[in-house]
């Protein structure tokens, strides 16, 4: 089974360049996206434990992703990594404080590759014959 994102990300080509990583990377479904914190609420609200891997940006057009971090935690498994143009050790450390399970920018893409290539519970899809 494969492992089941909800992806908060405001910027359609950043959208489709994480979309693509999850594919090329294999053993990951898109199970939702929203692009502002009000329609991240509203599903997780109607999603309720059906995610496994949250990836949330910080600065939306709406709303902010430190909310969503707490937000997120609420559920019962979820892991929770924060993907962003705005990382500093001090915003890094309010997301840990927040309950995220970790904080990469957007610039460390190799990092978001490697993260989610260890990703506990993925299973990678077969090469083909």
């Amino acid at each position: 089974m494969a492992v089941r994102v909800f992806l908060v990300e405001d910027q359609k080509p950043m959208q489709l360049l994480l979309t693509d990583l999850l594919e090329s990377v294999g053993g990951f479904e898109i199970v939702g996206m929203a692009a502002s914190e009000t329609a991240a609420t509203d599903w997780l609200l109607r999603h309720h434990g059906g995610w496994d891997l949250a990836i949330v940006d910080l600065l939306l057009g709406e709303g902010s992703g430190f909310t969503l971090i707490g937000r997120c935690n609420r559920e019962p498994a979820g892991s929770v990594l924060v993907f962003s143009d705005f990382v500093s050790p001090a915003v890094r450390q309010r997301c840990i404080r927040l309950g995220a399970d970790g904080v990469i920018s957007k610039e460390q893409f190799g990092e978001l590759r490697a993260y989610l290539q260890a990703f506990p519970g993925r299973i990678p899809q077969a090469e083909p014959a």
